[in-house]
């Protein structure tokens, strides 16, 4: 009896083919979205390290507006980190009530404030994150409870401007279906296969026109693909176009520019920049 021959993968060829491939695409969609969405760039942090990791914790399943109220609810009732981090868990989630997930997220909350507290001797300082190589950062980072490779990419680009990519559900979707990752690829996947095909100071415009896409025009379930400035690239379109995926039809009132160019948290999360912050 002849033994099973091991599955293989593709070859190192077909690997480097694609990995090519991605890339010129790459370059199209950072063109035309970023001639769409106004080619947006790092503004610095938007938050100190540590306010960035609690309100990503806050923000995992939950609506952006959500998080942000559950974050200045506890931000309003506790004075500092050591105060939150001493608070009763069933209080810290009657403040969080607002964000959903509460009795979860304020027990994960409490649990990375500690390991902070632990690392940094009590000064709550992340700077390491930026010193450190990048793949160091990241490992410590997704150590923490409930951290996983999104949430470490939000604070080290985000926080630090490093070069690391958030694949959100948007991200992921607009990926997807423009042909950037092959179908059923999984989301940790997703993060080595887009950064991968990206230069370090493309992460930053890549996610954020990205996510402006996948909210304003290629939306779940279905894509207004008449607003999209890719639809020669795009495979979805292709489906569509033949009636075997649905899309959208453009919506009335439905502006073909996008407005003026706005803060990326404006954009984003509906905050002011920080030059306008009380």
């Amino acid at each position: 009896m002849k033994p099973k021959r091991s599955r293989r993968g593709p070859s190192p060829q077909k690997l480097a083919a694609d990995r090519r491939s991605r890339r010129r695409l790459v370059e199209v969609v950072l063109d035309r979205l970023g001639e769409r969405y106004r080619q947006p760039t790092w503004a610095g942090p938007r938050l100190d390290p540590v306010s960035e990791l609690v309100l990503t914790i806050l923000s995992q399943n939950t609506a952006d507006t959500n998080s942000f109220r559950a974050f200045t609810a506890m931000r309003a009732r506790y004075e500092s980190w050591p105060a939150v981090l001493a608070a009763p868990t069933d209080e810290l989630e009657e403040v969080l009530r607002p964000g959903g997930l509460a009795p979860t997220k304020a027990r994960r909350i409490q649990t990375v404030l500690a390991e902070v507290h632990d690392a940094t001797h009590g000064s709550w300082d992340l700077s390491f994150l930026e010193e450190w190589p990048l793949e160091d950062a990241r490992a410590w980072l997704t150590e923490l409870p409930g951290i996983g490779r999104k949430t470490a990419a939000i604070l080290l680009l985000f926080g630090f401007g490093r070069p690391a990519l958030p694949v959100d559900t948007h991200v992921y979707r607009v990926a997807l279906r423009l042909g950037l990752i092959p179908a059923r690829t999984s989301l940790e996947h997703a993060h080595d296969l887009l950064e991968a095909a990206l230069q370090p100071g493309e992460m930053y415009p890549f996610h954020v026109e990205l996510i402006r896409h996948g909210r304003d025009t290629c939306r779940a379930p279905r894509p207004i693909c008449a607003l999209c400035p890719l639809p020669d690239v795009c495979p979805y379109y292709d489906l569509a176009r033949r009636g075997k995926a649905p899309m959208a039809p453009i919506p009335r009132g439905s502006p073909a520019d996008p407005g003026a160019p706005r803060y990326h948290d404006e954009l984003i999360h509906g905050w002011a920049p920080p030059e306008r912050r009380p």
